[in-house]
C-alpha cells in the first residue's frame, strides 16, 4: 500500500501563517473565507449532469450535500445523510419532488421535512427535518446557495441572455486550492502564453493595463495599441469584469477566425470543494448563426477530442483516473494497487455499507426492483 500525506504548500502553506483575517483559502465552516463565500450563490454542476429522478453528492466547501432533480424537473439541494441512521442520500431514489433513503425507506420533500417513516409503528415524521438549500437553474448550470438566512438577490447576467447564438457550458476540476486559479481572475498578460498554442511567439503583450474598482468587483482593461486595433475589428469590446467573489465576465474573440464565426462572451466561476480542490465552470454565448452553427459544432467536437488527447499525452496518469472515474479517489489516497490484478491496476478501497458509498458521479435512482 503507498501512504499518500498531504503537505500544504502554495497558497495553502502560506495561508497558515497569516492571520484569520488574511486567510483567503480555507473555505470550511465556521472560516472566514468560507462564511464570506456563503454569502453568495455558487454553480455546483452542469444542468445535463442531474436528469430527472437522478442524484448526485455535491462537495462545496468542505461540505457534503444531496443534489437531487425532481419528476417536474426541478432540482433540489438537500443535506448528504438521512436523520435516522447516517445513509448517504444520494444512494436513495427519487419520486415525484421527493427522496426517499435507500436503507430504511425514510421519505423527505424538497424542504428537508420527513414526510414518511415505514419501519415505524408510531411515526413522529413532524419531528424529523434534515437541512434543505434554495437553488436555480440558469445558461446550462446549477446553482445553490448554502449560506445562512434567506438567500440574496439570484444575479443574472443580461450579456448572456439577451444574444443568440449557442450556448456552451463547461466544468472542470483541478486538484489545488480555488484561490491559487482565483490569483489571475484579473492578469491579462499570461493569456497570451498559457491559452495559446504559439508560446507567447507573436501574439499581441497587453502593455497598458488600467484597473478600475466597481461596486462588483473591478475592470481591467488593456489600452495598448494591440487592443484599439481588435476593437476596431469588432470583437473584445468590454473589460474584463471580475465580480466578487469569484466570477469572471469577459468578450472572447472569434473561435474560428477564417470563418469569422465564435465571438464570444463567458462567464466563469472558481469555486472551492475544500481545501486542496475546485472546480472551474462556467458558461459562453458563442455568436455563430445560420449554416456556420453546424460547422461551428463539428469543429468544437474535434477540438474536444485533441485537448483529451493532449491531457492524455500530457498528464497521461491524471487522463486514466479521469476516463475511469478514480481521479478523486487517488487524490484521496482512497487508491491502491491490488495483488489480485494485473500490475498497473487500481482497486478502490471501501466497503458495501450504504452510509459510505464513495461516489461522486450522478445517478439514476429508482426504486428496488419488484
Amino acid at each position: 500500500m503507498v501512504a499518500i500525506t498531504y503537505r500544504p504548500s502554495g497558497a495553502a502553506l502560506a495561508a497558515e501563517t497569516k492571520p484569520e483575517w488574511e486567510d483567503f483559502v480555507h473555505t470550511g465552516p465556521g472560516t472566514l473565507a468560507g462564511r464570506y463565500l456563503r454569502m453568495f450563490w455558487h454553480p455546483v454542476c452542469r444542468a445535463h449532469d442531474v436528469k430527472p429522478g437522478w442524484t448526485k453528492p455535491i462537495r462545496l466547501m468542505g461540505e457534503d450535500f444531496t443534489l437531487y432533480r425532481g419528476e417536474s424537473g426541478t432540482p433540489h439541494l438537500v443535506a448528504f445523510r438521512c436523520a435516522h441512521r447516517g445513509t448517504q442520500l444520494t444512494a436513495g431514489w427519487v419520486e415525484g419532488d421527493d427522496l426517499r433513503c435507500y436503507y430504511h425507506g425514510w421519505k423527505y420533500d424538497a424542504t428537508g421535512q420527513c414526510i414518511e417513516q415505514p419501519g415505524e409503528r408510531e411515526p413522529f415524521c413532524q419531528r424529523i427535518r434534515i437541512a434543505s438549500y434554495s437553488t436555480e437553474e440558469y445558461l446550462g448550470l446549477i446553482f445553490v446557495y448554502v449560506g445562512e438566512g434567506e438567500a440574496p438577490v439570484f444575479p443574472r447576467y443580461s450579456e448572456i441572455e439577451r444574444e443568440e447564438g449557442v450556448l456552451e457550458n463547461w466544468l472542470e476540476e483541478l486538484p489545488c486550492n480555488y484561490f491559487n486559479r482565483l490569483d489571475n481572475a484579473a492578469d491579462s498578460v499570461h493569456v497570451p502564453f498559457v491559452h495559446s498554442n504559439r508560446n507567447g511567439k507573436g501574439a499581441r503583450i497587453p502593455m497598458n493595463l488600467q484597473a478600475r474598482e466597481t461596486d462588483y468587483g473591478m475592470t481591467c482593461e488593456d489600452h495598448s495599441e494591440s487592443r484599439v486595433a481588435r476593437d476596431r475589428s469588432g470583437w473584445q469590446r468590454r473589460p474584463s469584469m471580475f465580480h466578487m467573489p469569484n466570477m469572471n465576465l469577459m468578450d472572447l474573440g472569434p473561435k474560428n477566425k477564417a470563418l469569422e464565426i465564435g465571438s464570444r462572451t463567458a462567464v466563469m466561476w472558481r469555486v472551492p470543494i475544500d481545501d486542496v480542490n475546485h472546480i472551474v465552470i462556467g458558461a459562453q454565448r458563442v455568436k455563430v448563426f445560420g449554416e456556420n452553427v453546424q460547422t461551428y459544432l463539428e469543429q468544437l467536437e474535434e477540438q474536444q477530442l485533441q485537448h483529451a488527447d493532449w491531457r492524455d499525452r500530457r498528464h497521461p496518469l491524471v487522463g486514466l483516473l479521469q476516463r475511469a472515474g478514480l481521479s478523486r479517489h487517488a487524490r484521496a489516497g482512497r487508491l491502491r494497487p491490488s495483488r489480485h490484478r494485473a500490475s498497473g491496476q487500481l482497486r478502490c478501497r471501501g466497503h458495501h455499507d450504504p452510509r459510505a458509498l464513495p461516489t461522486r458521479a450522478s445517478r439514476p435512482c429508482r426504486g428496488p426492483a419488484t
